[in-house]
């Protein structure tokens, strides 16, 4: 059985490829976007954390990937950014490693799954790995999960994989697709 995070990986590796732009909300230390820069034209990454960007752009450096915009700035700001996007992965928690006061906060990450919802072609995904365990992640998990509830069935359809017998508050992943015959008109 996958993990989320793999599950997340091929959700997205079902629809990414060499002709797409990609965003990682949510750079981290770089797993997603290596893994995205693998299979797409262009990635665009974000994240509002120095760290995080040497991190990716070491990664990246190893594998020989130069096809990635590393911006040091908030999700929230990928409007500014791109106009339309093949696919989306989230993150969301703290930066393992680094200063885990430093979190993904409700209001960005929600208005930045808007714009990236409202950017998504039609039959493009979004992936949201929900990391709740720390102070305030409750907040966030429950805002993402209303946000996707709230998503119309005639645009898009939102589901979830979760693990149901572990302890710890495991991290689980909302999958995001928008449909190919929705029509804005």
């Amino acid at each position: 059985m996958l993990r989320p995070l793999e599950m997340a990986h091929q959700f997205l590796a079902e629809v990414v490829t060499r002709e797409d732009l990609v965003v990682d909300a949510t750079m981290g230390n770089g797993h997603d976007t290596l893994f995205l820069a693998e299979r797409a034209k262009k990635v665009l990454a974000f994240d509002i954390q120095e760290q995080a960007l040497e991190k990716t752009r070491e990664r990246l450096k190893k594998a020989g990937l130069e096809n990635v915009e590393l911006i040091l700035t908030g999700h929230e700001q990928l409007d500014a950014y791109v106009k339309e996007v093949k696919a989306g992965i989230f993150n969301l928690g703290y930066l393992p490693s680094a200063d885990k006061s430093v979190i993904t906060q409700p209001q960005t990450t929600l208005e930045a799954l808007e714009k990236l919802c409202q950017r998504l072609v039609p039959g493009g995904r979004i992936a949201v790995m929900i990391y709740y365990g720390h102070q305030g992640g409750d907040v966030e998990r429950d805002a993402v999960l209303d946000f996707a509830s709230r998503l119309s069935q005639q645009e898009f359809t939102a589901t979830i994989y979760r693990t149901l017998n572990q302890v710890n508050h495991p991290p689980f992943l909302v999958m995001l697709e928008k449909l190919k015959e929705y029509n804005h008109g």
